[in-house]
């Protein structure tokens, strides 16, 4: 989630310009102003805060839709088929979300929090989806799973 250039423009910075982080996290800037920056603490707060919300509201509605279209089919094999597809999709953004939010709020107000979680947080709420989905949906598929199962038995 990219700040507003105008909330990092507006910052001066007297120390390091270098951040302890694998990428340009708005907090981890934030953190080496020495200005006032409550309005970038209230602004990426914010923002997380409505992009969490708004994705959970978004996410719940449509897996409301798919279990209620799921439990209208006759075959008890197609259910269990379609909820088992739904289930790491959840467990992914459960996975994702919770880092992403440990990382908003500790920046804001765990003050006692070492760098190094905050980086082991950070670099989890960004990487995991995107590696696990191909995981995820690779191992469903039969002609993928035959495949790593004969790569694994040959080792």
């Amino acid at each position: 989630m990219a700040p507003a250039p105008f909330l990092i423009r507006r910052l001066s910075y007297c120390r390091t310009n270098v951040i302890s982080h694998t990428y340009c996290e708005h907090m981890a800037v934030v953190k080496i102003a020495c200005t006032d920056t409550t309005i970038n603490q209230v602004y990426g707060l914010t923002v997380a805060l409505l992009v969490i919300a708004v994705d959970t509201i978004c996410i719940t509605v449509s897996y409301s839709a798919i279990v209620r279209a799921v439990f209208r089919l006759s075959s008890k094999e197609a259910r269990h088929k379609a909820l088992g597809t739904c289930a790491p999709h959840v467990c992914v953004i459960l996975i994702s979300y919770a880092p992403a939010l440990f990382s908003f709020f500790t920046h804001r107000f765990g003050h006692n929090i070492p760098i190094h979680i905050h980086i082991i947080f950070a670099n989890l709420y960004i990487l995991i989806p995107p590696m696990c989905n191909p995981i995820i949906y690779g191992a469903r598929t039969k002609e993928i799973r035959k495949k790593i199962i004969v790569i694994f038995n040959k080792s």
